[in-house]
C-alpha cells in the first residue's frame, strides 16, 4: 500500500463490535480486531466509505456494532492515508513511528450503536 498526504478531515471512523467498545472503554485503549493486529495498524474510514466497509466486511455478522467517531488531531502523525485500490485510499492508525500502538479512548469523539436495515447501516452519525 502506499501512503498518501494526509487528509484535512477533523475525524476519521472505527466499526467496532460491541465487544471491542466495552474493552476500549474499559482499558483505555485497544489494537482492535485479529485484522488489525494481523496487519499491524487499526483500520479506520472516512464518512462515505463506512458504509461499503459495513456490507463488504460486516453485513449480515449478527454482531452488535458501533460506529466511533475518531479526532484526526488526537492520532497525531500516527495516522496514515494509504491507497489499497484505484479508487480508495483508506486512513491506517500506526501511532508514533508506526509502532503499532493501541487507539486511545480519548480520541473517540462520539460513539453509537449501528442498527441494520437491510443491506444499509443506520446511526446519527451517518445521516
Amino acid at each position: 500500500m502506499a501512503a498518501v498526504n494526509g487528509s484535512d478531515e477533523e475525524y476519521v471512523y472505527r466499526i467496532s463490535t460491541a465487544e471491542e467498545w466495552e474493552a476500549l472503554q474499559m482499558n483505555g485503549t485497544t489494537h482492535g480486531g485479529e485484522i488489525d493486529k494481523t496487519s499491524g495498524f487499526i483500520h479506520l474510514s472516512k464518512l462515505h466509505q463506512v458504509q461499503s466497509t459495513l456490507r463488504n466486511f460486516f453485513l449480515n455478522t449478527n454482531k452488535d456494532l458501533y460506529l466511533l467517531q475518531i479526532d484526526t488531531k488526537k492520532l497525531g502523525d500516527g495516522l496514515v492515508y494509504e491507497v489499497v485500490d484505484a479508487s480508495n485510499v483508506f486512513p491506517h492508525f500506526y501511532g508514533p513511528s508506526r509502532s503499532f500502538s493501541p487507539l486511545s479512548l480519548d480520541a473517540v469523539a462520539k460513539a453509537e450503536r449501528l442498527i441494520q436495515s437491510g443491506d444499509q447501516f443506520l446511526c446519527s452519525l451517518l445521516n
